[in-house]
């Protein structure tokens, strides 16, 4: 099992950017797909990214793709969303989740682990 906690959320202008970290308790994180996946209200939760548990593998939703670059550090139990040239579209609730199934992660639903979420705001 694993704990995941987010920080990184906040206000930003468009075309800013946004650096999201989560931290991941366990021995085992490393063994775990990783990704982000995010909110905004009145809207399902949707995919944005997605990490293999070596880092040797990304894949990214086609509205954040070129924007966002998702990464992680096994050795500090962390995996990071960097997010540049921000746009209020991307204005949502950013949730880390997590999976121990090597080929999921593709889709919300096949997480079986989740952050309580950040915010991030961007200002037009």
């Amino acid at each position: 099992q694993v704990q995941l906690v987010e920080s990184g959320g906040g206000l930003a202008q468009a075309g800013g950017s946004l650096r999201l970290s989560c931290a991941a308790s366990g021995r085992t994180f490393s063994s775990y797909v990783m990704g982000w996946c995010r909110q905004a209200p009145g809207k399902e939760r949707e995919f944005v990214a997605r990490i293999s548990w070596n880092g040797g593998s990304t894949y990214y939703a086609d509205s954040v793709k070129g924007r966002f670059t998702i990464s992680r550090d096994n050795a500090k139990n962390t995996v990071y969303l960097q997010m540049n040239n921000l746009k209020p579209e991307d204005t949502a609730v950013y949730y880390c989740a997590a999976t121990p199934i090597p080929r999921g992660g593709w889709i919300p639903d096949s997480y079986d682990y989740w952050g309580q979420g950040t915010q991030v705001t961007v200002s037009s």
